[in-house]
């Protein structure tokens, strides 16, 4: 793999950080393999508005999914998957919900993997793909996580607040992967707005 992106499919932000990796994917033909980072693992024991509770659970369904594919090396159908997931919620301006995140499965291709959205025992390949993209970045981070080879660290983001032109996207490429690469580097960052 070229990068391990690792997503909770219920963040806008990783959604459209996971936009800009497809197309810089395609532009350079880099193979990514697609993990679970999970924002009901990352806030267990914290209170959180009661608004949560379902996008979470149906992430969760949804993570399930994420790591059989991934168990199974089938990177593309994952990607697939949360394309389909993505454009229902995010860019359709639905809340996630287990409707979605079934109907994403099914246009995705993946009937016959399906179960595995109910299928508890994925649950432990979840919180492991959760503990290593939290080792890896952490602490005091969220969703997304992303990791190259010959880096001993990920990173969380990048941040974007649009998703990118094809040229701008590839800027963004070039100028992290030295940056991933490096020992010393820790972070840049600046405010949203």
């Amino acid at each position: 793999m070229d990068a391990t992106f690792f997503f909770d499919p219920a963040c806008p932000w990783t959604w459209r950080t996971s936009r800009w990796l497809v197309a810089v994917a395609e532009a350079r033909g880099l193979r990514v393999e697609w993990r679970a980072f999970s924002l009901a693992i990352l806030n267990e024991g914290a209170e959180l508005p009661a608004e949560y509770a379902v996008p979470l659970a149906a992430a969760g369904r949804a993570l399930r999914l994420v790591e059989a594919l991934r168990a199974e090396g089938r990177h593309d159908d994952a990607g697939r998957f949360y394309t389909e997931l993505g454009e229902r919620t995010h860019d359709a301006g639905n809340p996630l919900s287990d409707e979605l995140v079934a109907a994403a499965a099914e246009a995705a291709g993946l009937t016959q993997a399906a179960p595995a959205l109910d299928d508890e025992r994925w649950d432990r390949a979840v919180r492991e793909s959760h503990a290593l993209s939290y080792a890896s970045a952490g602490p005091d981070i969220g969703s997304p996580v992303l990791m190259v080879p010959d880096a001993r660290r990920g990173v969380h983001g990048p941040i974007i607040t649009e998703v990118p032109g094809t040229e701008d996207a590839l800027t963004i490429w070039d100028c992290l992967l030295p940056l991933l690469r490096l020992e010393t580097f820790h972070e840049v960052k600046r405010a949203r707005r």
